[in-house]
């Protein structure tokens, strides 16, 4: 029976007290010789495998611009224009400035830029072309539709971020946007681990930028006029270069008359009825004319003396009012009960008070400390009216 079992097992021959396995033996079997033969060092052999840690991830970054949303915000804030024919951009600066300022606020490495914009057909304008051959610059282009939307930017924005997360490409992204579609965007990176920082253009008043693409992003900066206005000036007119032609024109053809006129009274012979009178002189000059600019100084004068004021109190209280009877219709009187006694805000409910009042006034009140005292004391006047409670005491 033991020879048997010597037989059944594999064939061992020992050459100089080291045991051999023979050709098939499997690496168990060395490892149990191993340990029955303590001289003996069995091979082991390195085998990579996918439970292994991965290698740490370097910081990383994209930026990405969705030029529709940052050129129409500048606009806007600049110069009150609501078409980009009516103004020029200095793209390949803006995007320099860009790439600085993730530099100072972002850590890690500039991957590239991402640089959606839109075209007709998507065949690349002049300056598209410019900006598609800069280093670290990738041009996205969707289509422009007849009415000069913009269309497949968001799908765009969407697909490339949730591809840079997933392949571990980026750690961060730089988002300059502001439409809500851009939501899903956010969220599928954010889903890989992708921290998503928010930037928007300085708004002339309320907000530019979704409530709740702010609330998805992880971090949110704004950049401010003095960022972007080195970078977009307004478009010469074809108005304004004619208007130059004709009074260039008028100006000559005066001038020869008073010329020609000139020569004559020098070869008519001195008369003593030759002296124009003041009526001649006078009369077809417009008495009304210096009145007239007089009265437009005047009134220039009272505007910008009334922006530097800021708005009635009236106008004021009206929109502080209004913005506490839309919440208490549209959030609830649960909610706005929460608020009470007052009178502090919490800082993110006061800014939201500030915006809603802005966009009911149509104009900013940033600059104006003592118009946002009058907002919040309409907005408290109504919400205690609303629940029966006097200034810091129940009525009840």
């Amino acid at each position: 029976m033991n020879r048997d079992r010597r037989a059944d097992g594999p064939r061992r021959s020992y050459r100089l007290g080291m045991p051999s396995t023979s050709r098939g033996e499997s690496e168990s079997e060395r490892l149990r010789l191993g340990r029955r033969h303590p001289g003996l060092r069995p091979t082991r052999v390195k085998v990579m495998t996918e439970s292994q840690v991965p290698l740490p991830l370097l910081s990383r970054y994209a930026i990405m611009v969705d030029v529709g949303y940052i050129y129409a915000s500048a606009g806007e804030l600049l110069f009150g224009a609501s078409s980009r024919r009516e103004y020029r951009v200095d793209a390949d600066k803006l995007i320099q400035a860009l790439i600085k300022e993730a530099d100072d606020q972002v850590r890690g490495q500039l991957l590239r830029v991402y640089w959606y914009d839109a075209a007709r057909d998507r065949v690349p304008t002049f300056d598209q072309r410019v900006i598609a051959q800069m280093p670290l610059v990738k041009l996205r282009l969707g289509n422009l539709n007849a009415r000069g939307q913009q269309k497949g930017v968001d799908a765009q924005i969407r697909a490339d971020m949730e591809a840079l997360a997933r392949h571990r490409a980026i750690t961060d992204a730089v988002l300059v946007a502001g439409d809500e579609d851009m939501v899903p965007a956010v969220e599928a990176a954010q889903a890989y681990g992708v921290r998503v920082h928010l930037w928007g253009v300085e708004p002339p008043y309320g907000t530019n930028q979704a409530e709740r693409l702010v609330w998805e992003s992880d971090t949110v900066e704004v950049l401010e006029r003095a960022f972007i206005e080195p970078y977009f000036s307004p478009q010469p007119t074809a108005e304004s270069g004619s208007g130059s032609s004709h009074g260039h024109a008028q100006a000559k053809s005066e001038a020869a008359a008073a010329a020609a006129a000139v020569a004559a009274a020098a070869e008519a012979p001195p008369t003593p009825s030759s002296a124009p009178s003041p009526a001649q002189l006078f009369g077809d000059r417009n008495p009304f004319r210096s009145h007239a600019k007089q009265a437009a100084a005047h009134l220039n004068a009272s505007y910008l003396a009334a922006s530097r004021l800021g708005p009635s109190r009236e106008r004021v209280e009206e929109a502080g009012e209004h913005v506490a009877q839309k919440w208490i219709l549209t959030r609830g009187e649960d909610n706005i009960r929460d608020l009470l006694p007052g009178p502090i805000l919490p800082p993110v409910i006061d800014k939201e008070l500030l915006v809603d009042a802005e966009k009911e006034l149509g104009l900013s009140l940033r600059a104006y400390q003592e118009a946002r005292e009058w907002l919040r004391d309409a907005f408290w006047a109504r919400v205690h009216r609303q629940f029966g409670v006097g200034v810091g005491k129940s009525k009840g």
